[in-house]
């Protein structure tokens, strides 16, 4: 594996998403965007901070891990913040107006990207019972009892009293009358409804999946950083 000890002979174009190591083992994060004097990491998932530290800091890069002298403690005057601060800022501050220097601040913008996730939702599909009242007629067959009096003609019918024969009182062979309630028991036979509920399968239900495609305009604020000036003599020629 070749290592860059120089930060002159490492290929920063190959440094972007790599992980940044600093001093102690100190884990950095990673870059997200490199300038001519200043580097741009990223560290944390959740609460994401960036820091911009100076392109010298920069010890070596093995294709991988992207290695710098930084401590913790240095760390967080690096931090990125509405005014960002760096090493060479200062110096370019703090220079005499015998030679001419140049410092290059980074404008921050923001860009709207908008991902696409799953989510999962459900469809509950339900059968209840519902009862109706339904009416059938039926035709219904049953046994009926009639009674019918006919007179009773003995001449018609040819019966001859014989006085010589054993018979009841008054010679007739007629019974007596019943000394007591008799009742005669008739069977009736009658048709009754019978209710009898069997299932069927009245109807099928498909239930489909498909993707429906939609479109939504997602509006968002971004944030973008407007480099202006302010002198405090008017007279004074800017270039």
């Amino acid at each position: 594996m070749h290592v860059s000890n120089n930060k002159d002979n490492i290929d920063w174009k190959n440094v972007v998403k790599k992980e940044v190591i600093g001093t102690d083992g100190l884990d950095l994060g990673e870059v997200v965007e490199i300038g001519d004097n200043f580097i741009v990491i990223q560290k944390g998932l959740l609460n994401k901070k960036r820091f911009v530290i100076p392109i010298s800091t920069a010890e070596s890069y093995d294709g991988d891990i992207l290695r710098v002298k930084v401590n913790e403690n240095e760390l967080s005057g690096y931090e990125e913040t509405t005014e960002p601060k760096f090493k060479d800022y200062s110096t370019f501050k703090s220079s005499d107006m015998s030679t001419e220097m140049e410092t290059k601040i980074p404008v921050i913008g923001e860009n709207l990207v908008v991902s696409k996730k799953v989510v999962e939702d459900t469809v509950d599909i339900i059968k209840d019972p519902i009862k109706e009242t339904r009416t059938v007629e039926i035709d219904l067959t049953y046994e009926k009892v009639t009674i019918e009096r006919i007179p009773y003609n003995s001449e018609e019918k040819g019966m001859k009293e014989s006085p010589d024969q054993n018979k009841g009182e008054g010679g007739s062979d007629i019974e007596k009358p019943v000394s007591s309630r008799t009742q005669i028991s008739i069977p009736l036979k009658r048709e009754v409804p019978v209710i009898i509920k069997n299932p069927y399968i009245r109807e099928e239900v498909v239930i489909r999946k498909k993707p429906v495609k939609e479109t939504k305009i997602i509006t968002a604020d971004v944030t973008n950083e407007e480099v202006t000036f302010e002198d405090k003599d008017p007279n004074r020629n800017m270039t």
